[in-house]
């Protein structure tokens, strides 16, 4: 790999001027100066996305480690930028994380992924445990009053509260929930929507969790409404619902399971049912996603694409509606980071400064991301045989 580098570095440039300055003879320094260059970053520039870093094996340690480099070395303090998002903005519209070197990490994680199903109902359960049961006090602090932790919709709203809202009222309507409906919500996380339907549309609800945490403050938001919220494997499902729903956890079903899921929601819905499904969507077919969001965020998650979820739903449903407004999920992760700073004095004693820097980093990289349109954003709807006369979806 280093021959690999050096001989890539004097292929690209023998010499690298920044800002009138002869950068050094280190040729892991001197390529990553010129892939950044690609994205007009500089390294210690003065440009709020310029980076500026503070040891000198950064630059070998992302070259050689990829994205798992990139963001541990963050973590570990080596490296800082004032703007991470528009840092993973300009890196993404450019395109670097291309014209890496591939990572025998990387690889051999994809090779598992091929072969193994790495979102088995045992490994399931670690997604719950390790991420949504970090603390209720950090996602209290962070979300809107309604605890939705997934895109808001900004088409008409000016905050956080109100774009979370409408995207409660948008999932309703194009469900057409009337009173007397049951309502089955898979991945329910806090129990937002199950009140909101609730509480605003008169249904019955039961909502399905793998993290403990969220089970109980689901149960503690939903006391006094028509909703039962369950710790359990959507794969355990089997019962009859007018309608369902599914936000945020599709990402986490992985592709060998995407088949088996339309099939469990195909067993539990109604034959004159709707289900919508609102997931994170990437623009190509991968089997796992970024490496450092595997490893810290979402272990073993996996982001669908418009080919393996068409796939997966033939023979199942109709498809009666995509919608993307993925360029929203931007300003919803960029107001989780506001309010993720303003309340980091309330409950930094409860975390560690490592851990406040590596949630940063993981709020502005996907906002980075999505405003890239590297990623995005849909809310599918279907039906079991097809609505007789079409289906008029609200926007």
């Amino acid at each position: 790999l280093k021959t690999r580098l050096v001989y890539a570095g004097e292929y690209m440039s023998t010499s690298c001027v920044e800002e009138g300055r002869k950068t050094s003879n280190d040729p892991y320094q001197r390529i990553a100066s010129e892939l950044l260059a690609q994205a007009d970053i500089h390294i210690n520039g003065s440009e709020p996305y310029d980076i500026q870093v503070h040891n000198k094996d950064f630059y070998k340690r992302v070259l050689q480690q990829g994205s798992l480099g990139l963001g541990e070395s963050y973590m570990d303090g080596w490296w800082d930028c004032e703007r991470l998002d528009i840092f993973f903005h300009k890196v993404l519209r450019a395109g670097l994380e291309n014209k890496l070197p591939s990572n025998w990490r990387d690889i051999l994680k994809i090779a598992m992924a091929r072969i193994f199903n790495l979102q088995t109902q045992k490994r399931a359960w670690m997604v719950g445990k390790e991420h949504y049961d970090l603390g209720n006090d950090l996602f209290t602090a962070m979300l809107d009053p309604y605890m939705q932790y997934s895109c808001g919709y900004w088409k008409d709203a000016d905050s956080l509260e109100v774009a979370q809202q409408h995207k409660l009222d948008l999932i309703c309507r194009k469900l057409e929930l009337k009173p007397g409906m049951t309502l089955l919500d898979i991945g329910c996380g806090w129990g937002g929507l199950a009140a909101y339907a609730a509480k605003n549309y008169g249904v019955s609800v039961t909502g399905v969790t793998i993290s403990v945490e969220q089970q109980k403050l689901a149960q503690e938001r939903c006391k006094g409404l028509d909703v039962n919220i369950i710790l359990e494997d959507y794969r355990d499902l089997n019962e009859q619902f007018d309608r369902i729903v599914s936000v945020g956890m599709f990402e986490h079903v992985g592709p060998k399971n995407y088949a088996t899921y339309f099939d469990v929601a195909r067993r539990n819905i109604k034959e004159d049912g709707l289900f919508l499904l609102h997931t994170i969507g990437s623009n190509h077919n991968k089997v796992n996603v970024d490496s450092w969001i595997s490893k810290y965020i979402f272990p073993n998650g996996c982001l669908p694409s418009i080919q393996k979820t068409a796939e997966a739903m033939e023979n199942k449903f109709v498809m009666e509606d995509w919608h993307n407004f993925g360029a929203d999920y931007d300003k919803t992760l960029m107001a989780w980071y506001e309010r993720f700073l303003a309340s980091w004095p309330e409950i930094e004693s409860n975390y560690t400064p490592r851990f406040k820097r590596m949630f940063s980093y993981y709020l502005n990289a996907c906002a980075g991301a999505f405003r890239a349109r590297d990623i995005q954003l849909w809310q599918i709807m279907l039906s079991p045989k097809g609505r007789i006369g079409g289906l008029r979806t609200p926007r």
